[in-house]
Parts: C-alpha cells; sequence; structure tokens
C-alpha cells in the first residue's frame, strides 16, 4: 500500500527560521524547500537532502519532541558528528542498535534527531 515517505514534520516556535537554516542548511547540509503559498504565510520551513525531506512547522505552544524522532541515515557518521558539533549541540553515541553506528543530538528547538551509518 505504502510506497515510501514523502516527509516528517518537527515543531518549531514562530519566527525561528533563520536558526532553521543556520542548522539544517548551514550545519546539516540540506537545501531548503519552497513552501507553497498558503503555507508559507503560516511560518516554519521545509528542508530536503539525501531522499529525507524535513517540515519544520510552526506549533504554539511549542513543545519539542523529545522521544519521537526522525532517523537520518548519513554516508560519514564521524563528519556529522563533526557538523552538529561545531553548531554547539551536544552529541550523544549510542551501541544499543547492531549493525549501525549512531548518535542523539537536537536541533535548535530541541526536537530529537538520530543520526545512522550501516556498518
Amino acid at each position: 500500500m505504502f510506497a515510501t515517505i514523502h516527509h516528517v514534520q518537527l515543531a518549531m516556535p514562530a519566527g525561528r527560521e533563520d536558526e532553521a537554516r543556520t542548522f539544517f542548511v548551514g550545519a546539516l547540509g540540506m537545501i531548503e524547500v519552497d513552501k507553497p503559498p498558503v503555507l508559507a504565510a503560516r511560518g516554519g520551513a521545509w528542508f530536503r537532502g539525501g531522499g529525507v525531506e524535513l517540515h519544520l512547522g510552526v506549533e504554539e505552544p511549542f513543545a519539542p519532541a523529545r522521544k519521537a524522532h526522525p532517523g537520518l541515515v548519513v554516508d560519514d557518521i564521524a563528519e556529522a558528528a563533526r557538523r552538529v558539533a561545531t553548531t554547539g549541540r551536544d552529541v550523544a553515541w549510542d551501541t544499543d542498535f547492531p549493525g549501525f553506528r549512531r548518535f542523539y543530538a537536537h536541533d535548535p528547538f530541541g526536537n530529537r534527531l538520530e543520526f545512522l551509518q550501516p556498518l
């Protein structure tokens, strides 16, 4: 029935799109995707990279996703960790997923992100 996932949505507070761009484009190397005008009026931002599309939508009151998260497969986990760390965010390595190297980090708004590389 399902062919693929089109996007994953994360929440963000209003008016902080520039922080989202700095992290998702500047640090992670994604590109920003233009939102349709009717949706752009709501705020937020959309990003794409490596076949993954992340939509950040404004949510008020805002509460970051602390447990729920996208799992992002990367080609070079050490480089991904280095790039995340350059933003001042903590990188928490985890060895509990057989067959993968992985770490967790948080976006500028506190949403949990998982980065994985197959062994």
